[in-house]
């Protein structure tokens, strides 16, 4: 099982190289803009400063089709960059300052001979055309969902222009376009070096050459507002590259030195609700200045180039998954839609394709068992959520919330089952007449034939519900029930010679005792009320929340120590009760016959004999609380979390495992 199962966890990462070919001549060479790959390692393609898309074979390198753009901008003569935005789509800047955005479709077939051919398209996105602009650098563009689209221009003399182009729709259906530019107006700390813009056109990074990393918000039309001006190391090398990470929360960056370290928004202290950017991780650095970064469209892992290697490192894990060393420098880099093929062009226009094989790039002993900073945390913490609804979302994987709620479960149901449960077996044992005793054990054993899943349908859908209405009573009942107890054995040793109890038999006595129990519950529910209308403020949920900062779960861990309580104690009744019982009646008798009373023979000389036997029986009783499943999955809440009091909820491993075993 775990050769299976957990090894493969941490396989290593491997890259092999599964074509190398000469692009055909009919590609310009060091006119080449853009590259991609398709999903099945069978087709690539190539953009030149035409705007057009060559489509490969991988295999031979022969040309399967060229595909110019659809669209060509008025007065527009060549293609000076393209930016991949995601899902297939490029950015065009032209020459004259306009931009046209395309979707580029790659597949491959294959025939009933086994020949494969490619299908290739080149769509136009009309809601990504920007008009012709002068001084022009470099550019970026990102549609706005329902409004429009921005544009951010980086222009000559280092300065920055967001302009959104707003569309408005009327009753009838008629739309309404409209322009808001700004500029950013205050003097930037060093030169422009690497400008990044998250896909939603919310925010606009940028680095400079004196390693200053700055962060806008622009997701107003006509306004920008600067967020963050930090520094990005100590050294304050020059920032060469900039990319957001898979969900666009992450800013992977990139220096002249080589150190690639990734920054995201948190709360700091005395920031009030304010969230600064802050460097989080610091991966293996690069061994000379990074000229790219590629975040992986499946997950948190980087492929960080400079000119002789490519690293690909794991952003939470901070694990070095692989290094790279091509040939020749890479010019170009794609990664393909399903993160499985790295392809890459260098200066002399050999195409190699390496196929990707990276398991579990996430997994590692310290992000399994130590504290690891997640996006979106203000500090490192242990966390477990292994999936959630949209795509980008990151796992999480730590095995410590869950090894503490097993611990915590264990713990509130042992305190509650093993002193009933061994206190009932000694006087089972040794007090209570055979007649009754052969009639108790019986009922005792059969409770543990209870299925686990109606005890957790009874204690999550029932008893859940009951203790919640009124907490107070449990509390109380801890108190008033022994108390009561003890009144009432005091009293029994004083009126125990009246000639009417003294038809009570030996072994009988504790008949006289559940009423008693009765009354005592049943006032500690009569008091709860008063208790918490005089001490409480009328409402003890409330008063924990307000004054000690505690939520009270309806399913929480006393749930549980009653619930998984009631299926620990036959175990732990049945063996005691069998190694009190087998105890040498000689032991006993010399006891007596010694002086000693029933109690004391019984505390002194039966349960230190007896010790093997009910050490057994807690470590089988412990056994099964650990390994239960149902009752904890019915009864416990479910969250993975790690709070030692007892009003909240709780995963275990046994829990977890039939949780996510459909998955």
């Amino acid at each position: 099982m775990i050769s299976k199962v957990a090894l493969p966890l941490f396989y290593p990462a491997s890259a092999s190289i599964a074509s190398t070919v000469k692009l055909p001549v009919v590609i310009p060479v060091g006119k080449v803009l853009a590259i991609g790959s398709g999903e099945n390692q069978q087709g690539a393609f190539v953009l030149d400063q035409s705007g057009t898309f060559h489509f490969l074979k991988v295999a031979d390198g022969s040309l399967s089709a060229s595909i110019k753009t659809p669209v060509i901008p008025a007065g527009a003569v060549r293609v000076v960059s393209a930016e991949y935005i995601g899902k297939s789509a490029y950015n065009l800047l032209w020459d004259n300052g306009a931009i046209t955005s395309v979707t580029v479709a790659l597949a491959s077939v294959k025939d009933a001979d086994g020949k494969i051919s490619l299908t290739h398209d080149v769509t136009p996105q009309d809601d990504l055309a920007f008009a012709a602009s002068s001084g022009i650098v470099q550019s970026f563009a990102r549609p706005i969902e329902g409004k429009g689209a921005v544009r951010i221009d980086r222009l000559s003399g280092d300065r920055l222009r967001v302009t959104h182009q707003l569309v408005e729709t009327d009753l009838l259906g008629n739309e309404k376009r409209s322009n808001a530019s700004a500029e950013i107006s205050e003097p930037l700390p060093g030169r422009l070096s690497a400008v990044a813009v998250d896909t939603k056109g919310h925010y606009l990074y940028a680095g400079t050459d004196i390693g200053t990393l700055l962060r806008w918000d622009i997701s107003e039309p006509g306004q920008i507002r600067l967020l963050d001006s930090v520094p990005a190391s100590e050294e304050r090398q020059a920032i060469t590259s900039l990319a957001l990470v898979l969900g666009d929360v992450s800013l992977a960056v990139g220096d002249a030195k080589g150190t690639l370290t990734t920054w995201f928004p948190v709360k700091v202290a005395g920031s009030g609700e304010d969230r600064r950017l802050t460097r989080i991780h610091t991966l293996r650095p690069n061994n000379g200045a990074v000229t790219s970064i590629i975040p992986s469209p499946r997950d948190k892992t980087l492929f960080s180039f400079d000119s002789a290697e490519i690293h690909v490192n794991h952003m939470t894990s901070e694990r070095n998954l692989l290094t790279i060393k091509p040939a020749t420098a890479i010019t170009h880099a794609a990664l393909s839609p399903k993160g499985n093929t790295l392809t890459a062009l260098d200066g002399i226009s050999t195409l190699t394709v390496w196929k990707m094989d990276i398991p579990h790039p996430e997994i590692s002993f310290s992000t399994l068992f130590g504290k690891v900073w997640y996006e979106g945390y203000d500090n490192p913490e242990y966390a477990w959520q292994s999936s959630a609804a949209n795509d980008d979302f990151e796992p999480k994987l730590s095995l410590v919330p869950l090894v503490f709620g097993t611990i915590k479960a264990t713990l509130f149901a042992m305190l509650f089952a093993v002193p009933l449960a061994l206190l009932a077996a000694l006087y089972t044992s040794q007090f209570m007449s055979l007649k009754l005793k052969g009639r108790v054990k019986p009922v005792v054993e059969i409770m543990a034939a209870i299925p686990s899943v109606v005890i957790g349908f009874l204690a999550g859908l029932w008893l859940a519900p009951l203790i919640g209405k009124s907490v107070l009573t449990v509390f109380l009942s801890i108190v008033i029930v022994p108390s009561m107890l003890l009144v009432t054995i005091f009293f029994w040793k004083r009126i125990r010679t009246a000639s009417l109890l003294q038809r009570v038999t030996r072994g009988h006595e504790f008949i006289f005792l559940i009423p008693v129990v009765v009354m005592g519950i049943y006032l500690a529910f009569l008091l709860s009320g008063l208790t918490e209308a005089g001490l409480f403020a009328g409402d003890f949920k409330q008063w924990l929340f307000s004054t000690l900062g505690v939520r009270y779960d309806q399913r929480n861990s006393i749930i549980i120590a009653i619930a998984l309580g009631f299926a620990v104690i036959p175990i732990i009744f049945t063996i005691s009760e069998d190694a009190f019982s087998n105890v040498p009646t000689t032991f006993r008798s010399a006891s007596y016959a010694l002086g000693a009373s029933r109690w004391q023979t019984a505390w002194r000389v039966i349960v230190p004999t007896a010790s093997p036997g009910v050490f057994s029986a807690i470590m089988i009783g412990l056994g099964r609380a650990v390994g239960e499943t149902m009752i904890v999955l019915m009864a416990a809440g479910g969250t993975a979390i790690m709070e030692p009091n007892i009003f909240n909820g709780f995963r275990t491993l046994s829990a977890n495992i039939a949780t996510e075993l459909p998955e």
